[in-house]
C-alpha cells in the first residue's frame, strides 16, 4: 500500500503554473518545479506524469483563471469601452508593477513553442478565443445598452482588442507605463 498524497493538486499545479511563467517552460527544470511546489520530484511526476504533462495543466489553469477574472473585471457597471480600458489597465498594472517583467503566460508560451509543439499551440488558442468571445460579448453588451454604436462589429473589434492584450504584454517586458497606456487608448479609440 502506498503512502497517500501530502499535497494539494491545485496547489501544486498553481505554483508549477507561476513557475512557467516565470521561467519559460524550457527554463523550468524538474528541481526548479519541486523546490517551487514542495514536492518531491519522484512524487511530483508520479502523480503528474511528466514536466510536459504538469505545463499542460498550468496552461490550462492560467487559462481558467484569466477567463474567470475578465468575465467577472468586465461585467461590473460602467460602458464597454470604460470596463474594457480599466481591464486592460489592470493587466499592464500586473506587468509593470511585479517582482519581475514576465508578461502572460499564454503568450510566452506561443513565443517559445508556438509553431512546433501542436497540443500548446491550440491549448492557447483556446485561451485566447475565450478572451475574444469576451470581449465580443461585452461589446454587445455595450451596444445593447447604448454605447456602442450598433455598426461595430463586435467580433472584429474583439478579435482586435485581443490583438491588442497580446502585444501589450510582450511589450511590457520592455516599454514603460505611458507608452502602454498610450496604445491601450489607441487601440480603443473606436470604441
Amino acid at each position: 500500500m502506498g503512502r497517500p498524497k501530502s499535497f494539494e493538486p491545485d496547489v501544486v499545479i498553481a505554483r508549477a503554473m507561476e513557475t512557467f511563467w516565470t521561467k519559460g517552460y524550457a527554463g523550468t527544470s524538474p528541481a526548479d518545479l519541486a523546490e517551487a511546489t514542495g514536492v518531491a520530484k519522484g512524487s511530483l511526476y508520479h502523480s503528474f506524469g511528466s514536466k510536459r504533462e504538469l505545463f499542460t495543466k498550468a496552461l490550462d489553469l492560467y487559462g481558467r483563471t484569466g477567463s474567470e477574472v475578465t468575465e467577472e473585471f468586465l461585467s461590473r457597471p460602467g460602458t464597454a469601452k470604460e470596463r474594457i480600458h480599466a481591464y486592460l489597465v489592470l493587466l499592464v498594472d500586473m506587468d509593470l508593477d511585479g517582482p519581475v517583467r514576465r508578461g502572460c503566460l499564454a503568450q510566452n508560451t506561443v513565443e517559445e513553442l508556438g509553431g512546433r509543439d501542436e497540443e500548446a499551440t491550440r491549448t492557447v488558442h483556446r485561451i485566447e478565443e475565450r478572451m475574444v468571445e469576451l470581449f465580443a460579448a461585452r461589446i454587445e453588451r455595450g451596444q445593447r445598452d447604448g454605447d456602442v454604436d450598433r455598426d461595430v462589429d463586435a467580433r472584429a473589434q474583439a478579435l482586435f482588442i485581443q490583438t491588442t492584450l497580446a502585444g501589450l504584454r510582450v511589450m511590457a517586458k520592455t516599454f514603460d507605463r505611458p507608452v502602454l497606456l498610450q496604445i491601450i487608448d489607441t487601440a480603443l479609440a473606436r470604441l
